[in-house]
């Protein structure tokens, strides 16, 4: 429990929080808790998104801001959000829990690029609510299908909306004024836990999105086009999928925060990864619907590293680990001028089989 005494605040790393409406489909497959949203089906739908991303708006893409819900404090709600009607997730989550362990991967390993000695899976995500840009932080995970991309589920989809991100892409090891020196991804299908869409359960604050080929941006008879790059993976390598590790774990966190702290000061401007290194431990935010939450201490990130990896195991001259949970809230557990602390959702089997949705879907041919 979090001791009142000691006044903690946790706030959402980024957008969006919570109303239980939502439109979509549940996954067809063993796993009736999946559920998927299609973000563009065919070539032409894949097409529309990369126009809508040229280099001269990719350019402004370091000025977009990650928004935040407010912050909260123990017994009190997130500042602007409705959380009437809400219930809590504990029962649920530890049932289906224990109903997975029998169907669902509990561990995926790193895999290299193609070309190279390291990874380079680490980057942002872009994307539109209403008319609005905004990003958050993601990495590259190994899957079959060699095209997912593993970030917060409220960086992918607005419960209180009931609608999922429009324009979404990935850009791995994003450069200055919106150099995309690895590719951009365009973002094919979402893959969550039903209780995020359907009542924004930060147990569940987790989406895998699988994500079409490549493309970059060429001059061709001084005309800009799309020039393929191939598949994710292919060209940046894949994080390992770590699950039911339990705690007390070292961890590398990963992030491009950019937010400002408690004290208003900004000590990072989202233009460079961060990191942070820590041991994990159990922490909840009722008022959240976090029963059963991994923090992770010290960390100072604020709003921007959202959606970003946790790496246990981590091996820093191949940049790979095995992705333990992502950046989800921030905290400030002593009450002071700086956030000290971040939390993920749980990694559990249950993780797994969404994971596997979105390892398993095929995309458009480009």
């Amino acid at each position: 429990m979090i001791p009142r005494a000691r006044h903690l605040a946790a706030v959402a790393l980024s957008a969006l929080l919570m109303l239980p409406a939502f439109g979509g489909h549940a996954a067809a497959s063993a796993a009736g808790f999946v559920y998927s949203v299609t973000l563009t089906k065919t070539a032409t739908d894949v097409q529309k998104v990369a126009e809508y991303w040229k280099p001269e708006r990719l350019k402004q893409a370091d000025s977009y801001s990650p928004a935040t819900p407010g912050s909260r404090s123990e017994g009190s709600t997130a500042a602007g959000a409705s959380l009437g009607g809400i219930q809590t997730a504990a029962t649920t989550a530890a049932a289906t829990t224990a109903a997975s362990k029998r169907k669902a991967v509990v561990s995926v390993a790193p895999a290299l690029p193609q070309k190279g000695t390291a990874a380079k899976t680490m980057g942002k995500v872009f994307f539109r609510f209403g008319d609005k840009e905004y990003w958050c932080s993601a990495s590259a995970v190994a899957a079959r299908n060699r095209s997912v991309v593993a970030t917060a589920a409220h960086c992918a989809y607005d419960p209180r909306q009931g609608k999922a991100a429009q324009y979404w892409i990935f850009v791995p090891n994003p450069g200055p004024d919106g150099a995309t020196p690895d590719g951009i991804y365009v973002g094919s299908s979402i893959s969550m836990h039903e209780h995020w869409p359907g009542k924004g359960d930060y147990d569940f604050d987790y989406a895998f999105v699988t994500v079409n080929r490549g493309f970059t941006w060429a001059s061709k008879d001084g005309k800009l086009v799309t020039q393929d790059v191939g598949r994710l993976q292919d060209n940046v390598g894949g994080q390992g999928l770590a699950l039911t590790k339990g705690l007390g774990n070292t961890i590398h966190a990963f992030g491009y925060p950019a937010g400002p702290q408690p004290d208003g000061s900004r000590p990072f401007d989202g233009r460079t990864l961060r990191t942070c290194i820590g041991t994990t431990r159990k922490t909840v935010a009722p008022s959240l619907d976090l029963q059963f939450g991994v923090q992770l201490q010290p960390c100072n990130f604020s709003a921007g590293a959202s959606g970003g990896a946790w790496l246990i195991d981590y091996r820093s001259s191949q940049q790979l680990g095995g992705l333990n949970g992502i950046n989800s809230l921030t905290w400030n557990r002593d009450a002071k001028e700086g956030y000290d602390a971040v939390s993920s959702p749980p990694f559990t089997v249950t993780t797994g089989q969404v994971y596997q949705r979105a390892a398993t879907l095929n995309t458009p041919q480009m």
